[in-house]
């Protein structure tokens, strides 16, 4: 049987976030340590465990189907490549940092000044964009040191929490872009893997749907229920249950998390009463 090859990276937390998706989407890997290709034992999935840098181009060459990477990889790597669905784990942003004693008045300031960057590309068509010329120095890793060891007047990195940026006496300057884990998919992928890549992403959206919705149930007056259905931006329709209570009901529905403290004032001045919100674990619409 056809099996889906994917991409995913060596280590890191990305690694871990990639098989945490996986796994809530009932795909389950058999890998042991240092093992770098193995496969799903419930579904017809191949997992090939790469180096970062590496990926975009064994996704041209159709070695792998698809891939989880950082959406920042392919700005920088794979422009080319198609993104098929944004992940929203692994969420960062790409900035420009300079020595915290140091004064910024703009991004002139970096004109003819020394870079350095894990991120070339990125940042030359950043720069271009802003008429500004520098020398760029292209680093694999431990980008923030170069301020310190006099190589660089300023750097071009992933920027999480900024304790890295912290902890190396810097400070960030201007952000070129944000980035989040996404999945690509490789041009030369075939029609029947492509049937199996649907199946993957029918599994996956379902897990994104219930990680920013929230299941609600609440209480009240039947005067107040069509009031209160327009004020929840969930599902088309919610349940509604008779409570013991005469002209009373309950009102079951699906909320966008982040949606809820903005509604919950007018729930409550509608009547709504004994209002519970419970996790989703998977969400098919």
């Amino acid at each position: 049987m056809k099996k889906l090859k994917i991409a995913i990276q060596k280590s890191g937390r990305l690694n871990e976030d990639s098989i945490k998706i996986l796994k809530e989407a009932g795909i389950y890997i058999d890998n042991g340590r240092d093992q770098l290709k193995t496969s799903a034992r419930n579904f017809p999935l191949e997992v090939l465990y790469l180096r970062n840098g590496d990926i975009p181009q064994y996704l041209r060459d159709g070695v792998v189907d698809l891939a989880i990477v950082g959406e920042n990889l392919l700005i920088e790597k794979g422009e080319d490549l198609q993104i098929v669905e944004k992940l929203g784990f692994s969420k960062c942003k790409v900035s420009i940092a300079i020595p915290k004693g140091k004064t910024y008045n703009g991004i002139q300031d970096l004109q003819g000044k020394k870079i350095a960057t894990s991120y070339p590309n990125t940042v030359k068509n950043y720069l271009a964009k802003q008429n500004i010329t520098a020398d760029l120095h292209q680093i694999s890793g431990s980008v923030e040191i170069a301020p310190n060891i006099g190589l660089a007047d300023a750097i071009v990195d992933i920027v999480s929490s900024g304790s890295t940026l912290f902890k190396n006496n810097l400070k960030e300057v201007e952000q070129i872009l944000t980035s989040e884990a996404v999945l690509a998919v490789s041009p030369k992928i075939s029609a029947e893997a492509n049937e199996i890549l649907k199946k993957l992403q029918f599994r996956i959206q379902s897990v994104l749907k219930a990680r920013t919705s929230k299941y609600i149930l609440l209480n009240a007056p039947n005067k107040n229920i069509d009031k209160i259905v327009e004020i929840l931006p969930g599902m088309k329709s919610p349940t509604l249950l008779p409570l013991a209570r005469e002209g009373w009901s309950s009102l079951h529905s699906v909320i966008n998390e982040e949606a809820f403290w903005e509604v919950i004032d007018e729930l409550k001045n509608n009547g709504a009463e004994g209002i519970l919100i419970c996790p989703i674990e998977k969400m098919v619409l």
